[in-house]
């Protein structure tokens, strides 16, 4: 069995500009990304007591320093909450009270984990700006979640043909997950047109990302897609960080990671993705040689 933890990055909103009561017009996000890491199950425990015990240090410092009491649920790791220091002092006390240090081992000790239980990252870029005047919230997050499974099920097929896959997903809106959840069964049922989805078993499992390091990690990887896209900068440090770990096709054409996926197929992300992607591996072929 196969864990994979689903977060997104963006917002489900398609429209990508809003005309202000002056009449001018302000942008808006023009990218959503959704994101999922794959964890084999007998690699669950190590992988959770590796961030779990940190946070329990970090915590037990934190009592012996400064008199905090804090539970796990206390010290959920978000992507936005690291980077912003405004948000971080309003919602996490736990991470607004680490030195920058203590920040930097955390954020070191989730992206370590990829490496050390042998993590897949998949993620499906979606460029608002493209997408037809029909799609509204509810579409595109299902569209978004579809392609996903893709990858998850090719993934499955062709690496772990004897192993099912769950999804893992954070618990954040009745309607929307209702509404992703029967998606997710007639998927079950009928499959699309690209496949039948048989190695994807249950109904996505909605759970509090507070205590599940699987989505946490999820949210800091699906972040450094959004920025590495949203900045056409494949250069972005912790982009880089999590790319040797995209999922790679053994059949993969050379233009081609495919754990990752543009849509629609004409924006100028496609291009822009396949140039980079063409260079990072034509660089990682000999790495992988010596």
């Amino acid at each position: 069995m196969y864990f994979f933890y689903i977060d997104e990055s963006g917002t489900r909103d398609p429209k990508v500009e809003k005309i202000l009561s002056n009449g001018s017009v302000r942008p808006l996000e023009h990218l959503y990304v959704l994101t999922a890491v794959g964890l084999f199950e007998r690699k669950w425990h190590r992988f959770n007591r590796c961030i779990t015990e940190m946070k329990l240090r970090l915590m037990e410092q934190l009592g012996r320093t400064k008199q905090m009491k804090l539970d796990l649920a206390d010290c959920e790791v978000k992507s936005t909450w690291m980077r912003l220091p405004r948000l971080r002092k309003k919602e996490s006390p736990f991470l607004d009270a680490l030195s920058e240090k203590d920040l930097l081992d955390i954020t070191t000790c989730y992206y370590s984990c990829l490496e050390q239980f042998h993590i897949k990252v998949f993620s499906v870029v979606v460029d608002k700006r493209n997408l037809h005047d029909y799609m509204d919230q509810h579409k595109l997050h299902r569209k978004t979640y579809e392609l996903l499974l893709e990858r998850i099920d090719n993934f499955m097929r062709e690496s772990h043909p004897r192993h099912q896959a769950l999804i893992v997903m954070d618990d954040t809106d009745k309607m929307i997950n209702r509404s992703l959840a029967m998606k997710h069964a007639y998927f079950q049922r009928h499959g699309n047109i690209s496949t039948r989805f048989r190695s994807i078993v249950e109904y996505p499992f909605f759970t509090d990302s507070r205590l599940s390091n699987g989505i946490q990690l999820a949210d800091l990887c699906g972040y450094n897609v959004y920025r590495a896209f949203r900045n056409k900068d494949f250069e972005y440090p912790f982009f880089k960080r999590i790319l040797p770990y995209f999922y790679l096709s053994k059949n993969t054409h050379a233009k081609k990671l495919d754990g990752l996926k543009i849509f629609p197929d004409d924006s100028e992300l496609v291009d822009f993705s396949n140039k980079k992607i063409e260079a990072y591996l034509k660089k990682k072929k000999p790495v992988e040689a010596s």
